[in-house]
């Protein structure tokens, strides 16, 4: 069975003054502070995370 791939997400903007949903995202996610990176898997539901707040990480795959 081939590995799950998984996506590198970085918290590139400070979440302070956005909305209470993207703020939940970027939790959602296991984010916290700005350059603080976190490995999750690709999935849709991690997708649709990354899409809301899209303007506010950088994402590679790993």
């Amino acid at each position: 069975m081939a590995e799950p791939k998984q996506l590198k997400v970085t918290l590139t903007k400070s979440r302070f003054g956005r909305l209470k949903s993207h703020r939940d995202c970027i939790a959602g996610l296991g984010l916290s502070r700005i350059r603080q990176s976190v490995t999750v898997l690709d999935t849709p539901q991690s997708r649709g995370l990354i899409g809301k707040v899209s303007y506010m990480v950088s994402v590679e795959e790993v």
